[in-house]
């Protein structure tokens, strides 16, 4: 028979565990920065991606359509200028609407970088049959989707599109 101890004992360790367990059912949810970009847009897969994205878990936190000109789509690409692709890149962006979108779930960067698929949609196509690149999109240069690679890409991405004092679009960016 337990002792008043022993019961006091076991009461405790299960409290604890149950706080535990409670206290994880809120996990922090990571933010990560999607966009689908002017092939994905013309092409009309939008609506099947969102759906393909809440399928997945994800929450779209803040979405917004635009056409971005020229100055926006070099200040975001900034980190490729040097390259001989930038122009292409620019013209590509800028031929029509986006939609940006900042999604949540917890593990979202690495997840949503794994249910779009690699950069290339010929290996997409190849290699990850379901991902979204390989549904939309037709090469490395125009590959339907994009996804924040790191947390710190990620936060500037965010706030590149969503200010939060204006909700402007901003001219800061370094990461692809």
């Amino acid at each position: 028979m337990a002792t008043c101890f022993e019961k006091n004992c076991l009461f405790l360790c299960l409290f604890v565990f149950l706080y535990r367990s409670l206290a994880n059912v809120d996990k922090v949810k990571e933010k990560t920065l999607a966009m689908i970009k002017p092939d994905g847009v013309e092409g009309e897969y939008a609506d099947v991606i969102k759906k393909t994205i809440l399928d997945s878990g994800f929450e779209i936190a803040h979405e917004i359509e635009l056409q971005l000109n020229e100055d926006t789509a070099k200040n975001f690409y900034a980190e490729h200028s040097s390259k001989s692709f930038f122009p292409s890149l620019v013209q590509y962006m800028t031929s029509g609407k986006v939609v940006i979108m900042v999604l949540e779930k917890e593990n979202a960067i690495s997840d949503w970088r794994a249910l779009i698929g690699p950069t290339d949609a010929n290996t997409a196509k190849e290699t990850h049959p379901t991902s979204i690149r390989a549904l939309c999109g037709v090469d490395t240069g125009r590959n339907c989707v994009h996804g924040s690679d790191s947390p710190q890409s990620a936060a500037r991405e965010i706030s590149f599109f969503f200010d939060k004092s204006t909700s402007d679009v901003s001219q800061r960016h370094d990461e692809l």
